[in-house]
């Protein structure tokens, strides 16, 4: 049997004057309803003014890029770096303020040549954004375009990469990793054959260590190739005092210890898989779109489920062509995308209105 909630509406306005219609559905205060699960056509600073504070889980924009492609209107024609820095500055303080807690703020920025000078525009941004705001910097993942414009520079080779910066406000932030991890990578296993940790027999044997250590050694020698061989562990390597380097660096304690009293350590290594920031992907086109800018679906929907809950909500201030919305939709999560260009508007609703929800595992876009 359902229940059926009471609804009611509250509307007022703000201190910039920017009205605000609240629905609360029982006790519970929620987003303006006409924002959820739309992509609202205006401006994207007035708007998120009239989101409530700590309302969003996750955020991903990719905003226009400095004087580099004609968007019509809004951010990215100011005429110096410094304006156009200053304007995703205050949207950026606009995003924190509409974060929760244990949110996240992707940013994928590209950068401009300006009388043959690399402006490193993004790496700029994101110095400024840690000077001046509240918000730690998690990582630069660096997406590594597979077919980047084909154009041949007489000096200076094609660029080919572009970052997305992983910010959040506290240590608390919603991370996937070890579901991400298990969905989505396949474990490299070695042939080790019968021949694992035979090398380390001889190297005891013929190490400076004292009876009693070499004894120790052994015993530990092979209950480590037990484990492997048991599918505990998928490998290992043995440190001996005199033999190998010792560890450059780090604390009295852990493997330098070790090779001080016992004389040897051995690392195991788990065969876990390891996400590194690098995304491999190609440049994203879609037939009829008429964003000049569009980046992958596949990234954006693997962000989203590094870093967010089914239902959770995705917001998108530059939503453009709706490519993050469309992605929230498909893996169960609500959004919101903001977008001043109405062309962009009308073709990113046609989007989600063909879009469907389709729990998938995201494509190991990691490498």
């Amino acid at each position: 049997m359902k229940v059926k909630i009471k609804k009611k509406f509250s509307t007022k306005y703000n201190k910039d004057g920017v009205k605000e219609t609240t629905v609360i559905y029982g006790d519970r205060v929620i987003l303006p309803e006409l924002f959820l699960d739309n992509i609202v056509h205006g401006d994207n600073l007035n708007t998120l003014k009239s989101i409530p504070d700590n309302k969003i889980n996750l955020i991903i924009t990719s905003p226009p890029y400095f004087r580099q492609r004609d968007y019509g209107c809004g951010i990215g024609n100011e005429k110096t770096v410094e304006e156009y820095m200053d304007s995703l500055i205050n949207i950026f303080s606009e995003c924190i303020r509409v974060l929760r807690i244990d949110g996240s703020i992707i940013f994928n920025l590209g950068d401009k040549y300006l009388e043959g000078s690399l402006q490193l525009i993004p790496y700029r941004f994101a110095l400024k954004v840690l000077k001046s705001c509240q918000v730690k910097l998690v990582n630069n993942i660096t997406w590594v375009k597979l077919n980047p414009t084909p154009r041949q520079y007489r000096r200076r080779l094609v660029s080919s990469t572009e970052p997305f910066f992983h910010f959040v406000k506290s240590e608390d932030y919603y991370y996937d990793l070890k579901d991400f991890m298990n969905n989505n990578e396949i474990k490299n296993k070695r042939n080790n054959g019968n021949n694992i940790g035979q090398k380390y027999f001889g190297l005891i044997e013929n190490s400076d260590l004292t009876l009693e250590q070499k004894k120790i050694a052994l015993c530990e020698l092979q209950d480590v190739i037990q484990e492997v061989k048991g599918g505990k562990i998928e490998s290992f390597r043995m440190k001996i005092k005199g033999i190998h380097s010792e560890p450059f660096g780090g604390q009295d304690g852990g493997r330098k210890y070790q090779l001080l009293k016992k004389g040897f350590t051995i690392i195991k290594i788990k065969g876990e898989p390891i996400k590194r920031d690098i995304i491999e992907c190609a440049v994203e086109t879609i037939k009829g779109c008429k964003h000049p800018a569009i980046y992958p679906l596949s990234i954006i929907k693997e962000l989203i489920k590094l870093l967010s809950k089914p239902n959770d909500i995705v917001l998108d201030p530059f939503v453009g062509s709706g490519t993050t919305a469309v992605a929230a939709k498909e893996i169960d999560r609500r959004y919101i995308g903001i977008e001043i260009n109405e062309d962009y508007c009308k073709y990113a609703r046609e989007r989600l209105e063909n879009t469907y929800v389709c729990i998938q595992k995201p494509l190991g876009l990691f490498v």
